[in-house]
């Protein structure tokens, strides 16, 4: 699906607040609330936007720690039942198949460092895991979601 600068700003708004009204939506970017509503439902229709969430602060949910382990392995880990079992991990949040010092790069969050070693050992559990490197996050900076438009 081509993008143009309407779905442009549709997105920009979405991601400032998702629970904006399309009467809202359709005004910021000069549409009518019927308009609005049916990019906004063709931009989901055609994967855009994959889904509507709220953004919610870990620690507040007693996860703290965060920490990003590198995953090396014997073998090629990029395939489906690799995914699944990381997946399986509740305190993984992301996993990505890279290219470098490793083959898999995961983002963990824990309550606490116990729960991280817990967490460290369930991804050793993993076929094909040899070894991990952990790096743990101190304090951030920020985080941001994908910018639109540019």
């Amino acid at each position: 699906m081509a993008l143009d600068e309407i779905d442009l700003r549709l997105l920009t708004a979405l991601q400032q607040d998702a629970t904006s009204s399309y009467a809202d939506l359709g005004a910021a970017v000069g549409l009518s609330p019927g308009a609005a509503h049916e990019r906004v439902r063709k931009l989901k229709a055609s994967g855009v936007i994959r889904r509507t969430t709220i953004e919610v602060d870990p620690g507040a949910l007693g996860r703290g720690v965060l920490a990003y382990v590198l995953l090396d392995a014997e073998s090629w880990m990029g395939d489906e039942s690799t995914a699944q079992a990381i997946a399986a991990i509740p305190e993984v949040e992301e996993a990505h198949v890279i290219a470098g010092p490793a083959t898999v790069l995961v983002k963990v969050r824990t309550r606490s460092t116990e729960d991280l070693q817990a967490a460290l050992r369930s991804l050793h559990g993993v076929e094909g895991v040899t070894s991990t490197q952990t790096i743990v996050v101190l304090d951030s900076f920020f985080e941001r979601l994908p910018h639109v438009g540019q």
